[in-house]
């Protein structure tokens, strides 16, 4: 009778931790991921190697979020970037300025490096069309994003989530913003 008691515990163990696995495995395919910030486009927020959580349930972005865009784009590599515009937005750039506009009005990007003086191609102003975004790394100088015709809008489908906690380094760990 001690004997089946002592193994009907095991077996309560073993299927709690089976559950926590399985439950484990659901929050972190579908609700978040953790990936690693690759070169220096989000400096001086975030810096290469950095790791983020990142929330990846299903979400409309916001101006001002740090998304992170799958690497089955054009491109061919996990961006993480700033959503700079969304859907039927006219975003002009003047370069002489570094000025970002959205419908004519100057963004306030107390985030950025720098002004944003590097053209990579797109000719300003444009339209974002239906059901994309236009983004920008903070490391405007030094930041390949949808000024260059190699990426260029990119599909709100193609986010992966948004960027909400910095968990490596330590000392650095905290909330996005």
């Amino acid at each position: 009778m001690n004997r089946t008691k002592s193994n009907y515990g095991l077996l309560e163990w073993i299927d709690s931790l089976v559950f926590a696995a399985v439950a484990l495995a659901l929050v972190f395919t579908f609700g978040v991921r953790i990936v690693q910030v690759d070169g220096s486009s989000m400096n001086p927020g975030l810096v290469n190697g950095e790791r983020l959580l990142l929330s990846s349930l299903p979400y409309e972005p916001e101006y001002g979020d740090v998304v992170v865009i799958d690497s089955y784009t054009n491109y061919g590599k996990l961006l993480i970037k700033r959503v700079i515009g969304k859907e039927g937005d006219v975003i002009n750039i003047d370069f002489d300025t570094g000025v970002v506009y959205r419908n004519g009005e100057p963004l306030d990007e107390p985030y950025t490096a720098e002004p944003t003086y590097l053209y990579e191609g797109v000719d300003f102003p444009l339209t974002v069309p239906d059901g994309m975004l236009f983004i920008m790394g903070d490391n405007r100088n030094n930041s390949k994003d949808s000024r260059s015709p190699e990426i260029g809008f990119v599909s709100e489908g193609d986010v992966l989530g948004k960027a909400v906690l910095r968990l490596t380094p330590f000392d650095k760990f905290g909330l996005i913003s």
